[in-house]
C-alpha cells in the first residue's frame, strides 16, 4: 500500500467539517493512527498507508511526521525531493497555520474552499473514519494518546519501532 497525502488532505476536511475539538498535528496524528489500526484489524488492510512508529508519548506516522516536521520547522528542500510534492498536495487542500509555544511548534488546520471528497474512500473505509471520529472528536490528544497505550499491540511494539 502507498501512502496516500489525498486521502490524508481528505480527512481533516471531514474532521473539520465535524468540528474536531482541538484537531493539531499531534492530534491528527492519533486519529490516523487509530483509523489505521482499526481498519487494519477489521478489513485487512490500512487506509493511509503510513507505518506508524512507537515513541514515548504516542503512535508517530512515518511519512506525515516527517512532512509535519519540515512543515513546523519551515525546512527548505531540493526541488526533486519527493516531500515537497507530498507538502505541495497537502497544502492544496488545506492551509496549515504554525503556532510557535514555549516549548514546540503546533500545526493547526484551517479549511480552505475544498470540501471532503467521500469517493476517495471505499465504502469500509468511510465507516472506519466516521466511527473513529464520531468516538474520539471531542478528546484531548492527550486522551487520545492514553487510549492507544491501551492497545496490546502498542504496549507490546518496542519503543521506536513499527506498530503497524
Amino acid at each position: 500500500m502507498n501512502f496516500d497525502i489525498t486521502k490524508i488532505a481528505n480527512v481533516i476536511l471531514y474532521m473539520l467539517d465535524n468540528d474536531v475539538k482541538q484537531l493539531n498535528d499531534k492530534k491528527l496524528s492519533i486519529l490516523l493512527f487509530l483509523m489505521d489500526y482499526n481498519h487494519l484489524e477489521n478489513c485487512g488492510d490500512k487506509i493511509f498507508g503510513d507505518e506508524y512508529i512507537k515513541s514515548g508519548r504516542h503512535p508517530e506516522p512515518k511519512i506525515l511526521g516527517d512532512i509535519f516536521g519540515i512543515i513546523a520547522n519551515d525546512e527548505d528542500l531540493e526541488e526533486e525531493d519527493e516531500r515537497r510534492y507530498l507538502i505541495t498536495e497537502l497544502l492544496e487542500y488545506i492551509d496549515i497555520e504554525i503556532l510557535e509555544k514555549s516549548k514546540f511548534v503546533e500545526l493547526k488546520f484551517i479549511k480552505m474552499e475544498e470540501d471532503f471528497d467521500e469517493s476517495l474512500f471505499s465504502k469500509e473505509e468511510y465507516k472506519t473514519i466516521n466511527k473513529i471520529v464520531s468516538k474520539y472528536k471531542n478528546e484531548s490528544a492527550r486522551n487520545l494518546a492514553n487510549a492507544t497505550f491501551k492497545i496490546d499491540k502498542v504496549r507490546e511494539t518496542a519503543k521506536d519501532t513499527v506498530i503497524i
